[in-house]
């Protein structure tokens, strides 16, 4: 078949509309069109509806322009999950700036690395990070705004403005040209620089475009459900992957914003029964938390709530805690920094409804299948082939898609290093099922071998979630003089529970290959996290190469 040439044989016309850019400013134009009437967030005693909270983005990338924020400048957020936080993350690209989220449990030198690192011009804190703010000016030359209330209060001295004053000052002149430049901005341009939580040496920063950025909150609308109707908590921080994409999606959908500057389990169950929360994104830790405290224990919410977990596997006796002891449905998805991050989801079909709850857990515990704009998600060997699709052989998850990274900032060597052969390596390590479904084993660093035998951390600490006096647990390798490398068990109990190290290897050994069970338990108060929930190995690999307190068999 021939095809005619572009033009007018064709019958296609050489002069068409101009293309709109992807962004997810688009979005938020038309939340801000067709639902201001309706409550888009909701912060403590403050509500605003979508035409005020539109309104206050305007009139602060108004005033950020007037600050001094050009076109492509940098601009860093460090705030706890609050609503002046939440329209950071529209009025800096809208000013068109560039977002840089900072990591709220950082310290003051990660904070002078990451903001010189991405050479930030503004800084956007909340009162609680005023001292550092004003540290930070000093030293890097930084323009402050203080994301407190009306007034300077808590502003360090020397800077213009909080942001209350920006915006009631803000010019009026800027907001149709600043909604008309949407239209004009470059969709393959950067709307925040993401940095990762790095644990040796420096994180580095993910660079995330508009395009990119909004196709990942297509994906969040539809692989999250995400209607109107539905009511949003923020449980996990914004600064992380900007919430998911939920900074963006929720307002995408029209639905309303619940802001939670951190978590806390009474003040969770009280959000949810007082503004009718329906849906929620978390690490599984944050359902370790809920399900171990003491407001929950008899509580169920009046209405259905979909927790959307991911940032490390949930083990399928916590899924199957949550879903039968609190009535919430639970939805594994998976993903990175890089990749948007959303990537996949343990997308449900109905053919697996009559199964056990067990079962049914233990099926959405898999990472499950790419997500609609993904592109490409493969395990791969070695050589980049495909892994038998037969649950056993393992290969590391590579993704070619629109929603991946185009990047590092400034580390052209660790960009190279991540798309070696033209696909993006995620460092995860997976089983592809016969249906199709993907199910990671382990981190590569993760993994321990022992004896010259392959042990998964994330299958032991999956049955140790299976005993009824284990609220979290991890295990890493401790080194061994005959074998090499031995599991090693870290677990905190749940309240009022007991259980011994040899009882609980005992159980692992009922369950798992002899050589996989952990040779080793430490009883803990808590583990060490990050702000987001993943529990940071590396701390425990370090306390086990030193000798840490053990109880064995």
């Amino acid at each position: 078949m021939r095809f005619a040439p572009a033009g007018a044989a064709s019958g296609i016309a050489e002069h068409g509309p101009v293309p709109a850019p992807l962004s997810p400013l688009q979005f938020f134009r038309r939340a801000a069109d067709v639902y201001g009437d309706r409550t888009a967030l909701v912060d403590g005693g403050e509500r605003y509806t979508y035409a005020e909270f539109a309104g206050r983005c305007l009139r602060l990338a108004a005033a950020l322009r007037e600050f001094g924020l050009g076109p492509g400048d940098r601009a860093a957020v460090l705030a706890p999950n609050t609503h002046r936080a939440l329209e950071c993350y529209t009025a800096v690209p809208l000013a068109g700036g560039v977002l840089v989220p900072l990591n709220t449990r950082l310290d003051a030198a990660d904070y002078r690395y990451i903001v010189d690192h991405a050479g930030c011009r503004v800084l956007l804190a909340d009162p609680s990070f005023a001292d550092l703010a004003g540290s930070l000016r000093d030293d890097l030359g930084l323009r402050v705004v203080v994301l407190g209330g009306n007034g300077a209060a808590g502003t360090p001295r020397g800077t213009a403005a909080g942001v209350e004053d920006l915006i009631a000052g803000a010019p009026s002149g800027w907001t149709g040209r600043l909604l008309d430049a949407v239209d004009a901005l470059d969709e393959n341009a950067p709307i925040s620089i993401n940095y990762t939580s790095g644990t040796s040496g420096h994180s580095k920063g993910v660079i995330m475009t508009h395009r990119m950025t909004a196709l990942n909150v297509l994906d969040v609308l539809v692989h999250a459900r995400l209607s109107g109707d539905d009511v949003y908590l923020h449980t996990l921080p914004m600064f992380h992957v900007n919430g998911w994409g939920g900074v963006w999606a929720v307002t995408a959908a029209g639905a309303r914003h619940v802001c939670l500057p951190r978590v806390d389990p009474p003040a969770v169950v009280r959000l949810i029964d007082a503004e009718g929360v329906t849906v929620a994104f978390a690490a599984p830790t944050v359902l370790v938390m809920l399900g171990g405290d003491p407001s929950t224990q008899g509580w169920r919410p009046r209405q259905r709530v979909r927790w959307y977990v991911g940032g490390a596997p949930p083990p399928a006796a916590l899924i199957k805690r949550c879903e039968e002891e609190l009535g919430f449905e639970i939805v594994h998805v998976y993903g990175l920094t890089e990749t948007g991050p959303w990537l996949t989801v343990c997308e449900w079909r109905t053919a697996w409804d009559d199964r056990p709850l067990a079962e049914r857990a233990a099926l959405k515990a898999r990472q499950g299948i790419g997500q609609i704009a993904a592109g490409r998600v493969r395990v791969v060997r070695e050589d980049l082939a495909d892994v038998a699709r037969d649950g056993a052989e393992i290969g590391e998850i590579v993704v070619r898609g629109p929603t991946v990274t185009p990047g590092y900032y400034r580390d052209p060597e660790a960009t190279a290093a991540a798309t070696a052969g033209g696909w993006f390596h995620t460092g995860d390590l997976a089983v592809v099922h016969p249906d199709g479904y993907a199910q990671i084993v382990d981190r590569k660093k993760d993994l321990i071998i022992s004896g010259g035998e392959t042990i998964s951390s994330v299958e032991v600490e999956g049955v140790l979630y299976q005993h009824p006096a284990v609220l979290e647990a991890a295990v890493v390798a401790s080194p061994d003089p005959v074998w090499g490398e031995v599991p090693r068990a870290c677990v905190v109990l749940r309240s009022g529970a007991r259980a011994t190290a040899g009882e609980l290897i005992a159980f692992c050994r009922e369950r798992l290959a002899h050589f996989k069970a952990p040779k080793a338990v430490e009883f803990v108060d808590a583990l060490p996290k990050t702000a987001t929930g993943k529990i940071q190995k590396y701390l425990l690999r370090a306390r086990a190469d030193r000798g840490g307190t053990d109880a064995t068999a």
